[in-house]
């Protein structure tokens, strides 16, 4: 099994999405710098989070220009799985790998906290080893993470079940107070048709370790992990 993260100017959560995978699989990944054009063979590619070229223009939107990203579009297209965290998943959106967008917090200020999350689904290579309707734990660290789409984008992703985690309440009810960014329908995480790439805002890598305050986040890992081994 082998793990690529890829590394644009302005990421800073490639360390923490290493040891991620050290912790879980036992193996080092490999860094790829957004200047390279080609990513090694891999089973899993990570975009984590950060702030890439400084959010300019919108976050992601100059990453999703990097001269990696056309092989990230290929691997996609060949169904190579790819987890996108945070300022990963605005790349992954900027790209069109994922629809919708992320737009400014709904308070227009920058949320760092601990937050709920509703898993959707345990059918999928990113949350087996979850159970459906479970409430997890999950820390967030972002301004641009209010998930946007049209009515019939969002219709499409509620009814192909392509919505794997949900902001909800420590009962696990998906209220408008738990709603941290505003996001359209509580959305927190969302996955391609194909069930192969995972876009989320909350930082599962934060939480998977006992000295982190527990350990929900790990089994988002442990679930991928095991699925390319």
């Amino acid at each position: 099994m082998k793990t690529a993260i890829l590394v644009f100017p302005g990421t800073n959560r490639e360390h923490d999405m290493a040891a991620a995978v050290r912790s879980v699989s036992g193996k080092d990944p490999m860094m790829v710098w957004h200047a390279e054009t080609e990513i090694p063979q891999a089973d899993l590619i990570i975009l984590p989070g950060g702030f890439s070229y400084g959010d300019y223009l919108r976050s992601g939107a100059i990453a999703a220009r990097s001269p990696i990203v056309a092989d990230l579009l290929e691997k996609a297209k060949q169904g190579v799985r790819i987890l996108g965290v945070c300022n990963g998943f605005q790349i992954l959106t900027e790209t069109g790998i994922l629809p919708g967008a992320l737009m400014r917090n709904a308070g227009l200020t920058f949320i760092c906290k601990e937050t709920k999350l509703r898993i959707e689904r345990d059918d999928t290579i990113f949350t087996s080893s979850y159970k459906k309707g479970q409430v997890m734990r999950c820390p967030v660290a972002h301004h641009d993470g209010n998930f946007f789409a049209d009515d019939d984008t969002l219709k499409m992703l509620e009814d192909d079940g392509r919505v794997l985690f949900r902001y909800c309440d420590a009962a696990g009810q998906a209220t408008p107070e738990a709603n941290i960014n505003g996001s359209r329908n509580n959305i927190a995480g969302i996955m391609n048709a194909r069930g192969t790439i995972l876009g989320m805002m909350p930082h599962p890598e934060n939480l998977i370790e006992d000295l982190h305050g527990g350990l929900d986040g790990r089994g988002l890992f442990e679930s991928l992990l095991e699925k390319v081994a």
